[in-house]
């Protein structure tokens, strides 16, 4: 699939109603066609309401694990508008394995594989960064950081859960119209794996960041003012822009002309991820809806943002699967013309050849 080739994986999970949808008599919206049904939105996977953290973490994240220990970068993010399961996502309930989200369920495996290594050539160093309200600042290289953060080395999963629940504190949150603990601010949680082999000399590192995004909002839907107002704007602006550079990869990933410009410095958000969007990275894009009425606009806003993505790929990758047929029919064709050549040639020999003997022939019975 194309996203493949690109490292890009779109999926969608649907949660189900909650209370207050339920209260107000909210009906779910979403269908799931069949199929062999015609569908208005196409993604990698999409999970149902019914659907397990479990199984969305085996399905949509888990083969970014090895990827990450073999050296490589990537970075997985929860789209949606507030109140759609981002959080529920990502983190779950760190205390109750069945609730745990991705971000934990990561940690577990990392450290797992790290056991069945043999650790007697190898040395690992974990560290791990939790930040909410993001402030960046580049170096003199112009390489971009986040200001005011100290990266933790780790020896456990329980040192990673309680780094995360420390950046949970911390996470700006407020009660608006959509939900009753709105995340008013990015979450940003890194894991470093640096690996050393001490026989070979060679050293590995991998990153991966593992992002809830705080929710894109319909701002009337909301009643935000004043400063709320301004953080909505801000995080939709941000949103917008993170979009931007995701469209801009595909495009590079699938164009083989003129490589298009990567928007990384229009937001805070991109700049901390440049490295590990892009590239060799892997990308894993987890859209997260309401399937309920009330929600109906932002919902399809939010298919629409991951569509774009897909349809992105599937149109690039269909033009270049096309123009890459277009020359392997002309070498095909090349290659028969000279085959014919070849044959007409062989058959002008065999005639002349004819010839000779029946001239001999001829002679002999003269």
């Amino acid at each position: 699939m194309a996203a493949d080739e690109c490292k890009i994986k779109v999926v969608c999970r649907v949660r189900p109603l909650n209370d207050k949808e339920e209260r107000a008599r909210s009906k779910s919206v979403v269908k799931f066609p069949s199929d062999h049904d015609d569908k208005d939105y196409v993604f990698d996977k999409v999970f149902r309401p019914d659907a397990t953290q479990e199984k969305v973490y085996i399905e949509a994240a888990k083969e970014i694990v090895e990827y990450v220990l073999k050296g490589y970068n990537g970075t997985i993010f929860a789209y949606g508008q507030t109140s759609s399961g981002k959080t529920h996502t990502m983190q779950g309930v760190l205390n109750k394995e069945n609730e745990q989200g991705i971000i934990p369920r990561i940690v577990q495996d990392i450290f797992n594989h790290i056991s069945t290594f043999s650790t007697s050539n190898l040395q690992f160093e974990i560290t791990v960064l939790s930040k909410t309200n993001l402030a960046v600042r580049d170096d003199k290289n112009r390489v971009p950081s986040v200001k005011g953060v100290t990266e933790c080395v780790v020896s456990s999963p329980r040192e990673v859960f309680k780094t995360i629940a420390d950046g949970k504190k911390n996470r700006h949150t407020a009660v608006t119209n959509m939900n009753e603990h709105s995340s008013r601010s990015h979450s940003v949680f890194l894991i470093n794996v640096k690996q050393n082999n001490v026989e070979t000399e060679e050293k590995l590192k991998g990153q991966l960041y593992l992002v809830d995004l705080a929710g894109s909002e319909n701002v009337a839907k909301t009643d935000a003012a004043g400063q709320m107002l301004n953080e909505a704007i801000n995080n939709n602006l941000s949103l917008f822009a993170l979009g931007n550079v995701i469209k801009a990869l595909v495009r590079k990933t699938l164009t083989d002309g003129p490589k298009p410009y990567i928007p990384f410095r229009d937001s805070k958000l991109t700049r901390i991820l440049k490295e590990s969007l892009g590239g060799n990275a892997r990308t894993i894009i987890i859209l997260c809806c309401s399937p309920a009425s009330i929600s109906e606009s932002q919902t399809k806003s939010t298919l629409k943002f991951g569509q774009r993505v897909n349809k992105e790929l599937t149109a690039e990758e269909w033009k270049r699967h096309y123009e890459k047929e277009c020359e392997k029919a002309a070498r095909l064709e090349k290659q028969l013309s000279l085959a014919e050549a070849e044959s007409e040639q062989w058959d002008k020999e065999r005639t002349k050849l004819h010839q000779q003997i029946d001239e001999q022939v001829n002679r002999q019975d003269i």
